[in-house]
């Protein structure tokens, strides 16, 4: 083999390993990173001033989660939302209203759901004060 075809070979194969390379990066899943990133950026001190509140206050729910439900208790009374996000998928995502009006606990049903990790970000008010809270959780 003379030095011609050595060098048409080896550009023939880098030119076949980008154009696998390209494909398979535009086959990667599109939702790797925040889409709202520059958003929570600017709302990030009101945020944290809610996550502070939380703790001022002392009025971090109490979860419970087993094979059938999650049981959320709120030490006072509360009108807001819990979004459940599953960290593997954005499809998964599940928002459900809270309102504990007659102090009673809330309870989300977890059979639907896929079993795993998943990241819950409380959103309430309550004594005339709004709270942010986040947890993450496992369901067996």
């Amino acid at each position: 083999m003379n030095w011609g075809k050595a060098i048409v070979v080896i550009l023939l194969s880098f030119v076949l390993f980008i154009g696998a390379m390209s494909v398979y990066m535009f086959r990667a899943p599109a939702d790797d990173y925040d889409h709202q990133y520059y958003e929570n950026g600017l709302n990030f001190d009101s945020d944290y001033k809610q996550e502070m509140q939380v703790t001022r206050d002392h009025a971090q729910p109490l979860i419970q989660a087993d094979t059938c439900c999650i049981k959320i208790t709120f030490p006072q009374t509360i009108k807001g939302s819990v979004k459940l996000m599953r960290p593997s998928s954005d499809a998964a995502d599940i928002t459900y209203p809270l309102n504990n009006a007659n102090h009673q606990p809330i309870i989300l049903l977890t059979a639907h759901m896929a079993k795993g990790r998943w990241q819950l970000v409380f959103e309430w008010t309550g004594d005339k004060k709004t709270y942010l809270y986040h947890k993450e959780i496992y369901i067996k």
